[in-house]
């Protein structure tokens, strides 16, 4: 996990929203902290500006007490294009929302929710996110 670490949870942070961004869809899940459990939400289809009016809209929706963001690496931990873009989107939901942001790291997250047969990988990646950040809260 990079960017704010897991000791810097606060206990009062119970809901979350969790993203797992790409360029054209960017699966979403909503989770809390009581049942370390995320459910799958319609993954969002838009790019730039669009993107963040759907993201208000969930926010509205959802109230959490902040969002979790997954970001993608190399197998041997690396930084690529991707993973630069995923830190960019945490960054402007910081400034957007002023909410705090969580970044996970992401790894692998696709192929899982594709080997359990999900129907909208973008959404069940979202979920295995949300699940990850959940399982490591103290």
């Amino acid at each position: 996990m990079s960017g704010t670490g897991l000791a810097d949870v606060a206990a009062s942070h119970q809901t979350f929203l969790a993203f797992d961004y790409g360029l054209k869809r960017t699966g979403v899940a909503v989770g809390n902290r009581m049942l370390r459990s995320a459910t799958p939400q319609h993954t969002i289809q838009a790019e730039g500006d669009a993107r963040f009016v759907q993201v208000q809209q969930r926010i509205a929706e959802w109230q959490p007490d902040a969002l979790v963001i997954g970001v993608p690496f190399h197998p041997d931990g690396a930084a690529h294009e991707n993973t630069l873009r995923a830190q960019k989107f945490a960054r402007q939901l910081r400034g957007r929302f002023g909410l705090s942001v969580y970044e996970v790291d992401e790894r692998y997250s696709t192929t899982e929710a594709l080997q359990a047969g999900a129907r909208d990988a973008d959404a069940a990646s979202a979920c295995i996110i949300l699940e990850q950040f959940l399982r490591s809260l103290p």
